[in-house]
C-alpha cells in the first residue's frame, strides 16, 4: 500500500474528462490531483510549477503532438512519470508516444481501480504496457506505413522530427550522416506530398502515423 501522497497532473482538453478523472482519483487517499492543463504548452508550464509525480496525458491535444509534449516534460523534469490516457487505443501515434518515454498506456473507459493501480505501479518505477496492445500497435503501424509508402527508417526519422530533434541530433542518435538524414527527409516529404516538415507532420498525423 502506498503511504506517501502521489501528486498527479491531469492533461486533457475536455472539461468533462477532467471532472471525471478528479472524481475517480479523489476517493483514493494517497492520490492528490495537483493541477490540470488543457494543452501541451499548459502541461509543460504546470509541470515546472507543480512538480507532479505522474502526468496523466491525453494522446491528442489541440496544440502539440503527445510525443513532443513528453519529450519537453522529461527534458525539464526527467523524473516525472507519464501515463498516456486515450480514447484511441488503436491510434498509431501511441508508438511514437511510447518511444518518447511514456511509462504506461490506459484507455479512458478503464475502471477506476485499474487507473489507480497503474498510477501506483508507474509511480513505483514500472512501465505498464500490455503485450497485446503493443502487438496490435506494431501491426497497425506496419499497415499504416505500407499505405503511406514510408519505410521504418523514414518513419523513425519523421517521429524524431515530431519530437523536435534537429538533423544533427537525429544523425547522432541513429548513427547516420547528416546528408543521409536530409535525404531520408526529402523522400518522406515526397511520399507524403508535403512541401516542408510542418506539412509532413500534419499529413502523417492525418494518416494516423504520428
Amino acid at each position: 500500500m502506498t503511504t506517501t501522497a502521489v501528486h498527479v497532473l491531469v492533461v486533457d482538453d475536455h472539461p468533462i474528462v477532467l471532472d471525471g478523472v478528479t472524481m475517480a482519483l479523489g476517493s483514493t487517499s494517497w492520490i492528490t490531483v495537483s493541477g490540470y492543463a488543457r494543452s501541451g504548452r499548459e502541461a509543460i508550464t504546470a509541470v515546472r510549477r507543480l512538480h507532479p509525480d505522474v502526468v496523466l496525458l491525453d494522446l491528442r491535444l489541440p496544440d502539440m503532438l503527445a510525443p513532443e509534449v513528453i519529450r519537453a516534460l522529461r527534458s525539464h523534469s526527467p523524473g516525472v512519470k507519464v501515463v498516456i490516457f486515450t480514447a484511441y487505443p488503436e491510434h498509431a501515434a501511441l508508438n511514437a508516444a511510447l518511444g518518447a518515454g511514456a511509462h504506461a498506456l490506459i484507455v479512458k473507459d478503464t475502471e477506476r481501480s485499474d487507473l489507480v493501480d497503474i498510477i501506483r505501479r508507474v509511480n513505483a518505477g514500472e512501465r505498464v504496457i500490455c503485450t497485446d496492445i503493443e502487438h496490435d500497435l506494431n501491426v497497425l503501424l506496419r499497415r499504416k506505413l505500407k499505405e503511406s509508402g514510408l519505410t521504418r527508417r523514414e518513419y523513425e526519422i519523421l517521429r524524431r522530427v515530431a519530437m523536435g530533434e534537429t538533423n544533427p541530433e537525429i544523425a547522432e542518435a541513429l548513427d547516420l550522416t547528416r546528408n543521409t538524414v536530409k535525404t531520408y527527409l526529402q523522400r518522406t516529404l515526397e511520399k507524403l506530398g508535403a512541401r516542408n516538415r510542418i506539412e509532413a507532420l500534419a499529413r502523417a498525423n492525418e494518416c494516423g502515423i504520428l
